[in-house]
């Protein structure tokens, strides 16, 4: 078995059982992309056993952090298995459902998603490709399912040296698929939306928000990022009279526009605009529009923390400027998917939108991703997506 060596003092994290070892960490010893490596402090203790990845700055990820534990077929047996049956305990709407949420279920770089009868997995860390196969396997034994895709494209796969990879790994069928979803009908196609195909971790913020919509009596809405518009079926929902959408995917656009028809809605009651979004807000404002809910769901702009600066300005930026276009009394639900950006830091650059615009809410709730998209007690970085419901003081 091959070892990599820390150096001195390098060693806490994975005391407190934090999955990544960073390659500034590594003081000697090296392996094969993806093989499993033994981790030892500078003094020779051992801390984990882990995937080693070559290229990437995250130089290896730790499957397990007791000695005696063999990584083979059977250990990814259990974690599999171990992570559906925690879906089970979750009470969630939908038979879309994350099944496999990376180190928060200790596979680090897994993602497997379950729309209906099909399961839709990324392989995005050298350790989850060297034992793809045998995770297949796995993954079809513990949901009784046959047909598994593979959407293995995202770009972090390149830091670990893997080239994309799309397809059916197990069976196949038809790529476009239908969810259900707090009773709402949901479409996506595996093979060409965004992720596994659908945002999955908004979806009790789309509750929450339908719900508020009803509650406040909301009618005019405007959904930013809008996508293939899950937020706007939410506000048609919950009663909303008309609901803007504004996203620049044509196709998203297309899909969103089926998804309100698809559930009953009237046209009448909503419009698309395919269109940059900032730019959107600035020609909404000066046409001295105003609406008593927003959404702001923007992608992510902040990678890393050494993006945060720039991305802090473009956050804050369409938050004043969401702020300023909400009624007084008026709901905005906002929101940050970035990594870099940390729930305090997303606060504080919301609370200096408000200031810009003048502008001063109550914060009616922190939001954060569904139950089935976990933060654990030893991977904070599991809250990625983090979001506030603000509703702006005035009569």
């Amino acid at each position: 078995m091959k070892t990599l060596r820390l150096r001195p003092g390098k060693e806490r994290s994975l005391l407190r059982r934090h999955p990544w070892i960073f390659e500034s960490a590594i003081a000697k010893g090296g392996g094969d992309s993806g093989e499993t490596v033994r981790v030892e402090s500078a003094d020779g203790r051992f801390l984990a056993w882990a995937a080693f990845s070559p290229t990437s700055r995250i130089r290896a990820r730790a499957w397990s952090f007791d000695e005696a534990q063999r990584i083979d077929a059977a250990f990814f047996a259990a974690a599999v298995g171990r992570a559906v049956r925690a879906r089970q305990r979750f009470s969630i709407e939908s038979d879309g459902v994350r099944l496999v949420h990376g180190e928060s279920d200790g596979l680090p770089g897994l993602i497997v998603d379950r729309y209906g009868d099909t399961l839709v997995a990324q392989f995005t860390s050298a350790g989850t490709e060297r034992w793809k196969a045998v995770l297949a396997d796995a993954l079809l034994a513990a949901t009784g399912l046959t047909k598994l895709y593979e959407r293995s494209d995202a770009s972090v796969r390149q830091l670990e040296g893997l080239e994309p990879a799309t397809g059916w790994l197990r069976g196949d069928g038809p790529t476009e698929l239908s969810i259900r979803e707090h009773g709402w009908r949901l479409t996506l196609d595996i093979a060409e939306g965004h992720k596994t195909g659908f945002y999955l971790d908004q979806r009790d913020s789309r509750h929450r928000f339908s719900e508020a919509v009803r509650r406040l009596g909301a009618r005019s809405v405007l959904n930013c990022y809008c996508y293939t518009g899950g937020f706007t079926v939410a506000a048609l929902a919950g009663g909303a009279e008309h609901v803007t959408s504004i996203d620049s995917s044509g196709p998203a656009l297309e899909r969103a526009r089926a998804h309100a028809a698809l559930n009953g809605f009237d046209a009448g009651r909503t419009e698309f605009l395919d269109a940059d979004v900032n730019a959107s807000l600035r020609r909404l404002l000066q046409e001295g529009r105003r609406f008593d809910a927003i959404v702001l769901d923007p992608p992510k702009f902040a990678p890393t923390v050494a993006h945060a600066e720039r991305a802090a300005r473009a956050y804050k930026d369409i938050n004043r400027l969401g702020l300023q276009l909400l009624s007084p009394g008026g709901l905005l639900y906002t929101f940050s998917c970035s990594g870099g950006i940390s729930a305090d830091l997303f606060h504080k650059i919301v609370a200096s939108a408000g200031a810009d615009a003048g502008v001063d809410g109550y914060i009616l709730e922190r939001l954060g991703g569904a139950p089935d998209h976990p933060m654990t007690l030893e991977f904070p970085e599991g809250e990625y997506l983090k979001g506030l419901a603000v509703m702006r003081k005035g009569d």
